[in-house]
């Protein structure tokens, strides 16, 4: 699969891209020690794993019939990463109370986004998000999910976009399924799906 948008082509990640995504994930910041494996992996295995870890971990993924995620070139040069695969693939998400399932519909789920410094405000992620709904749909997936940051919050750091935004999601035909808050104090997280049949 290989979906052109603008200048950008957004392609699933395999064995012989990862290196091309290695030099994006080490620009810095979370992916630099994550290599998004935070939602796949939960208790002890995550606290106590090393960046090297968690990079092999990403590397062995790549190797899947199915890819881990997508990768946005420009110019044969990664700018940009989502995380997308059935939800049973990220054990976070299905240990989580807060984002637990709203149903028993089988969904895929789009969990972060990663965007190089120098493309941000371009979108990348929008055609990321693109990129996904038609991977998502050519595998056979019938409802995309997603967790993003909720629009009351206003204008957020980037280090706090890799969710990707509401109204990202709401532009490319997500509707908020349920809104859900761990208590009173903490950000509310809506969980925002899209029908692909």
């Amino acid at each position: 699969m290989v979906t052109e948008i603008s200048n950008v082509t957004v392609e699933p990640l395999t064995t012989d891209r990862f290196e091309d995504l290695a030099k994006l994930f080490m620009e810095g910041g979370d992916p630099k020690w994550c290599w998004c494996g935070y939602f796949r992996t939960t208790g002890p295995a995550w606290g106590t794993s090393t960046a090297k870890q968690n990079r092999e971990r990403l590397r062995g993924l790549a190797g899947r019939d199915l890819a881990p995620g997508l990768v946005a070139f420009e110019d044969g040069e990664a700018v940009g990463w989502v995380s997308l695969a059935p939800r049973e693939d990220y054990d976070r998400l299905e240990a989580s109370k807060v984002l637990a399932r709203i149903d028993d519909k089988p969904v895929w789920s789009i969990v972060c986004f990663v965007v190089s410094r120098k493309k941000r405000g371009q979108g990348i992620a929008a055609a990321l998000l693109n990129g996904a709904i038609d991977y998502a749909r050519e595998r056979g997936a019938t409802v995309l999910e997603a967790y993003p940051v909720s629009d009351e919050r206003g204008r957020i750091p980037s280090s706090d976009a890799f969710h990707g935004t509401q109204s990202m999601f709401a532009k490319a035909g997500f509707e908020v399924a349920e809104v859900r808050q761990w208590n009173k104090s903490t950000p509310k997280r809506p969980i925002m799906r899209r029908e692909l049949t």
